[in-house]
């Protein structure tokens, strides 16, 4: 019996070589019909015996292209048509409403390196070479449907050799958007700071690679932006990009040629290497072999470097030149091609407009970079296998985190620092890539860029707006302004709530957990800096309250605390009793001078000395305490420092019992108490750094055991940028577990703040869904 099907596809199908796929397998069966792109999604009509059908609809599921991620899968029964003769690919078409997903940038598949390393193909070393099953798609994407007119090959006309390979069904190029080849597509050039051409064509790599040999730094236009790039081996070239860039110890990312050079650098497990040579191909976190064989000052505070291989084909070219020039170890600094705090550059104008005062050099090109995209970062969390995101931007996004509720579109716009924003769309959440700082107006634009292109692939208009509770964040001023432009209210979620309301996200769970909230900042519900929480959330009611947070301690200072630790190693001594002069760990601090002297008298009035229970806060102080570290450049360097020193041989732990107040309190103090004893009595740094550890894992175990026996909840939460230590993020999941609790994490987002845009509209889709 002859029947007519017709699927309505959405997902991740455009784009991925999801059309051939499904002409090659309407032809493995003799079916009849249509495939066509839309903005509903991919639509196809097959005819043929109910055999021939079912075996198509099999395979349609059953054998994927690699990109392909089907979302939802509608079929229904269609009346036959007499006379059609093959099956046939239909132009795309468009209409308001779109429910397709752009496809991540995904690194060069074998196929094309085997084109590039041809002599006899004419894409031999071309580097902009791609297929269906690989290259630039959102970077280079302005709307749907994913067609060579809406993107930024729309410019280059195809040759007839390349027209032929788009053409073909049967081709991996068919429909390739970014299809190009040297006759018809892109091309690189170098130039001196000044803007004058040096090179051009395939001897550009070649001198730029012979230039970075010989100590200069470049600036790269790659698939994102630009990067910085210097010889990762010179002590002398990584120093100069550091004073240059004005980034004195935060470490750089380096790449490397393949999986061989990565583990000459660092002890790779096979789930780093998965992540190192997958698709994505992000900066993975991986341990430094020792003796470390490139420039120490490429991670100088840790025993980790971040490494990642190359993703495009000019970076597949520019490492083999070099590994020529330097031998197998070659290796190079690729940091983001921007000065601290600032938006990574997009276009070769502005690129050399800013990274003007750091490159001596700069390789271009003339493909057009549409959204910029930095690199992601992961490391590999060693109890469970599992990535722990440190930066999720290019290869992941824009792929969706889905909710466990449809509802109306809420526009979750993040916080002051690691900003990203959400949207949502039914039951999907879309998390922008790294948006950074929002200190300056420059990150301001990129923050509305990214939201405005956002809102136009996804045809979607927010119906409320959430906002971090603080009042000064630029992000609050940003949404208030946005919602009366529109005539879209504006709702406030405090800090750490939104956390946790992430990790339940992602974790598609709509019970009540525990939440334990672990970071530097967050402006609480009292006024004060939170920061060491411990919280009640119930998604499914919008309950929140919290019922624990660390001991608190001053910010003498205030924001200059943060950047100065001693600060808060003496405000913690403070609140132990330890005020007088004299007293052990106050001669430590005279070599600070005068304003250290003055530091008894601000906490003793509380003059610019908030109030603050933050984890992150504590790790700074217990830091500073051993003599770790008086002062920071980067966020987090004295945790990361602290959790450097720990000697992993030591079992000892400090206690860290809790309080009776209202709310609980962690008493954190009294591991900074027990550390301090520790010093006294020569206890070496390393012992000390371990036992601190392990007291703040037990103090939270307990913390959240006593509320979950407490109320009933098993499941605990955990979330924020301390989530991000390794020893945290591996070892408090296995002490909560042996509680008999069940924890939590994040594998989607990162635990710092780039999940918080997420955890705001997560908590938004419920609240418009729980209004009357």
């Amino acid at each position: 019996m002859r029947v007519r099907q017709r699927f309505t596809i959405t997902g991740q199908v455009q784009g991925v070589g999801f059309r051939p796929f499904v002409y090659r397998i309407a032809l493995d069966h003799g079916v009849t019909g249509s495939v066509n792109n839309s903005s509903d999604g991919v639509l196809i009509e097959v005819q043929g015996e109910a055999e021939q059908v079912g075996g198509f609809a099999e395979d349609l599921t059953g054998k994927l292209p690699p990109l392909a991620r089907i979302v939802t899968l509608d079929s229904e029964q269609q009346a036959t048509v007499n006379g059609e003769e093959g099956f046939i690919i239909l132009e795309s078409t468009r209409k308001s409403g779109n429910s397709v997903l752009i496809s991540p940038d995904v690194a060069t598949c074998k196929d094309c390196l085997d084109d590039m390393r041809d002599p006899d193909n004419r894409r031999y070393r071309y580097p902009f070479t791609n297929c269906t099953n690989c290259g630039p798609r959102y970077t280079i994407t302005r709307s749907i449907p994913y067609d060579r007119p809406q993107t930024s090959m729309a410019e280059f006309v195809l040759c007839p050799e390349c027209e032929t390979e788009y053409r073909d069904p049967l081709d991996r190029r068919f429909h390739a958007q970014p299809n190009a080849c040297p006759r018809c597509g892109p091309r690189t050039w170098l130039t001196d700071r000044d803007g004058r051409v040096i090179a051009q064509g395939d001897d550009s790599l070649r001198r730029l690679a012979r230039e970075l040999a010989n100590g200069r730094i470049a600036a790269v236009k790659g698939l994102g932006g630009f990067h910085l790039v210097c010889d990762a081996g010179s002590e002398k070239a990584v120093a100069e990009l550091r004073l240059r860039k004005h980034r004195p110890d935060k470490p750089l990312a380096v790449m490397i040629p393949d999986m061989d050079a990565a583990r000459r650098l660092a002890r790779i497990s096979p789930a780093e290497e998965q992540w190192l040579s997958g698709l994505q191909r992000p900066i993975v976190l991986a341990a430094k072999q020792r003796p470390f064989p490139l420039a120490e000052d490429v991670a100088p505070d840790t025993d980790f470097v971040g490494l990642m291989l190359p993703y495009t084909p000019l970076h597949h070219i520019l490492l083999h030149d070099y590994a020529e020039l330097k031998g197998p170890d070659a290796a190079l600094v690729m940091t983001s091609g921007n000065m601290s705090a600032e938006p990574i550059c997009l276009d070769n104008g502005e690129a050399q407009e800013r990274l003007a005062g750091i490159a001596d050099i700069f390789l271009f090109h003339n493909r057009d970079i549409l959204i910029r995209t930095d690199d992601s970062v992961v490391r590999v969390n060693p109890a469970s296998d599992e990535p722990v995101f440190m930066r999720r931007a290019r290869g992941f996004v824009p792929a969706p985190v889905f909710l466990p509720v449809k509802g109306d579109t809420v526009l979750g716009v993040g916080p002051e620092l690691k900003c990203t924003l959400t949207l949502t769309k039914g039951d999907q959440a879309f998390t922008s890539q790294h948006i950074g700082n929002m200190s300056n107006l420059e990150t301001l634009e990129f923050h509305n860029e990214i939201r405005a292109h956002l809102e136009d692939i996804l045809q979607v208009e927010p119906k409320l707006i959430v906002r971090d509770l603080h009042p000064d964040y630029m992000t609050t001023s940003l949404a208030e302004e946005l919602g009366r432009e529109r005539g879209v209210p504006v709702a406030a979620l405090q800090h750490h709530y939104a956390h946790i309301h992430a990790v339940l996200a992602e974790n598609k769970f709509d019970g009540p957990v525990i939440g334990l909230a672990l970071d530097g900042t967050g402006y609480g519900e009292d006024g004060t800096i939170w920061g060491g929480e411990c919280l009640l959330v119930d998604p499914a009611t919008l309950d929140h309250q919290r019922l624990g947070h660390f001991a608190r301690i001053r910010l003498p200072g205030g924001e200059a605390a943060v950047k100065e630790p001693w600060r808060i190693a003496q405000a913690a001594l403070w609140e132990l009793g330890i005020r007088e002069p004299g007293a052990y760990a106050w001669p430590w601090l005279d070599r600070f001078g005068a304003e250290s002297r003055f530091l008894p008298q601000i906490l003793g009035k509380g003059i610019n000395a908030p109030q603050t229970s933050s984890c992150g806060r504590l790790f700074d102080g217990v830091a500073a305490l051993c003599g770790l570290t008086s002062a920071i450049t980067y966020e987090g360097q004295a945790a990361i420092l602290l959790e450097r020193a720990q000697d992993m041989d030591e079992t000892g732990a400090y206690p860290c019992p809790i309080k009776s107040d209202d709310p609980v309190a962690l008493n954190t103090l009294s591991l900074v108490a027990a550390a301090l004893d520790d010093l006294e009595h020569g206890v070496s740094v390393g012992k000390i750094a371990r036992r601190f550890h392990l007291g703040l894992i037990n103090g939270l175990t307990e913390m959240a055991y006593s509320f979950a026996m407490l109320m009933d909840i098993p499941h605990v939460a955990l979330s924020g940028g301390v989530m991000q230590n390794l020893t945290l993020a591996s070892e408090l999941p296995l002490a909560l577990r042996g509680a008999g609790l069940l924890p939590l994490v994040h594998t989607q987002l990162p635990p710092n703040d780039g999940c918080i845009s997420l955890g705001q509209a997560a908590w938004g889709v419920r609240k418009l869904r729980n209004e009357p």
